[in-house]
C-alpha cells in the first residue's frame, strides 16, 4: 500500500471537484462530489503507475537502478 498526496479544489461554477496527483505530473481526475473525485483520482493513480508493454530488441539488456 502507497499513500500519495493528492490536490482537490472545488470549482466554484459547478460545484465540482477537481483533484490532481502533484508527485505524478499529468495524473488529473475529477468528480461531482469529493468522494467522487478522490474515488477517480485513485483509479488514475492505479493506470499512471500501470507499467507500459515495451517492443525491445532481441539484444536489448534490462536493469534496475536505485536513487537515493
Amino acid at each position: 500500500m502507497n499513500k500519495w498526496r493528492v490536490i482537490l479544489e472545488k470549482d466554484a461554477e459547478t460545484g465540482d471537484f477537481a483533484v490532481w496527483c502533484p508527485e505524478l505530473p499529468g495524473c488529473t481526475s475529477c468528480g461531482e462530489t469529493e468522494e467522487e473525485a478522490l474515488q477517480n483520482i485513485k483509479e488514475a493513480i492505479e493506470l499512471y503507475l500501470q507499467p507500459d508493454a515495451i517492443d525491445l530488441s532481441s539484444d536489448a539488456i534490462i536493469r534496475e537502478v536505485i536513487i537515493a
